[in-house]
């Protein structure tokens, strides 16, 4: 009986090298949690990290050029904090992640982007450890709108530490 491992699958190993790994960056704290999961397993398991960012739809106006201006300031600041979170990524992975910037209801830019992008692999959210719930984005996914989901949700409890996070990347 031989013990010979059969060689690699150079098909299967370019697979885990083009696995994406989208984080939803909110303003909660579990963002981080989920940010740091991902990048290690990105960096673990092959593949790359994506952002997204969901900036609040400028709401009615009275001239059009004061809710321009808004829109680009939202921009701008979304823009900055996906600088910041990048260089976290890419210390730990080694490469810059893929950054998306989109204005509207997250659920439903989640959603399209999702439908839009099909090499993103695999979607991590981590959940709040507040007693009142997971949160609205994992309670609306994992609710009504999972049908709408095609892509693997991985929920990461928010409250793990780094050393926990190593343990199970």
């Amino acid at each position: 009986m031989s013990t010979d491992t059969p060689p690699p699958d150079p098909t299967r190993a370019a697979a885990r090298r083009a696995r994406t790994f989208l984080v939803v960056v909110d303003d909660s704290a579990e963002r981080a949690v989920a940010l740091r999961y991902a990048a290690l397993r990105a960096l673990r398991g092959g593949g790359r990290v994506a952002l997204l960012r969901v900036t609040e739809p400028v709401g009615q106006a009275e001239w059009a050029n004061i809710a321009e201006m808004m829109r680009e300031e939202r921009r701008a600041e979304a823009e900055q904090l996906l600088q910041g979170l990048s260089a976290e990524v890419n210390r730990i992975t080694g490469q810059m992640p893929v950054v998306y910037v989109r204005e509207g209801d997250p659920r439903e830019q989640l959603l399209a982007l999702l439908a839009e992008e099909p090499g993103i692999s695999i979607l991590v959210l981590a959940s709040s450890g507040a007693a009142e719930g997971p949160g609205p984005l994992i309670s609306a996914l994992t609710g009504r709108f999972n049908r709408q989901l095609r892509t693997p949700l991985v929920i990461v409890p928010g409250n793990l530490s780094e050393d926990e996070l190593e343990t199970v990347t």
